[in-house]
């Protein structure tokens, strides 16, 4: 049986920032796509969302009709101790306690949807084994940035490239062994 695999997929401006400092992706919607730019093919090969607290508050503010991974096991990393509710289990373990666990699991891959911080830890204690970054083809100057200073130093390979109209998709494998 194959180990499910823990992938980001995250959309980043050129100069590599992932939100504006309020959080907000306007400037992603600016830019033309081609259909849903891969998102469903990859949503469909996963059965488990990680996310920072930060990402699920962005979420809940932004008024969905429904959660929108309301039919994946959704884990919502957080300091403070929170009550589960339908949609997400809380979780104030070592990350790398809970993705060891369920890595072992059966199931389809899992997502780390964001976000920066979340993505800093993870990175750190090489619980990453994928990157499919989508760039959009405009500098925003400054936001909050994909990989923050002090990331430990990891060596990927490129597995594959897709254009999606203006957007470009790399998607990257960690090198194990490091």
């Amino acid at each position: 049986m194959e180990q499910r695999k823990l992938v980001l997929f995250i959309a980043t401006s050129l100069d590599g920032y992932i939100a504006r400092n309020d959080d907000s992706l306007d400037w992603l919607y600016k830019i033309e796509g081609e259909g849903d730019n891969g998102y469903f093919t990859f949503y469909e090969n996963i059965d488990t969302v990680i996310m920072g607290r930060k990402t699920y508050d962005w979420i809940l503010k932004q008024e969905l009709e429904e959660f929108p991974y309301k039919n994946k096991e959704c884990y919502v990393f957080s300091r403070t101790p929170q009550e589960n509710n339908a949609n997400v289990t809380f979780s104030n373990a070592e990350p790398k306690e809970l993705i060891k666990r369920l890595k072992t699991e059966k199931g389809k891959n899992i997502w780390l949807v964001g976000g920066g911080e979340l993505l800093h830890a993870f990175l750190n204690e090489q619980l990453v084994d994928e990157l499919i970054i989508t760039v959009a083809p405009t500098i925003i100057g400054e936001g909050i940035p994909l990989f923050k200073e002090g990331v430990c130093e990891s060596e990927f390979t490129l597995l594959g490239m897709k254009q999606y109209n203006q957007f470009a998709e790399l998607h990257y494998k960690l090198k194990k062994g490091q």
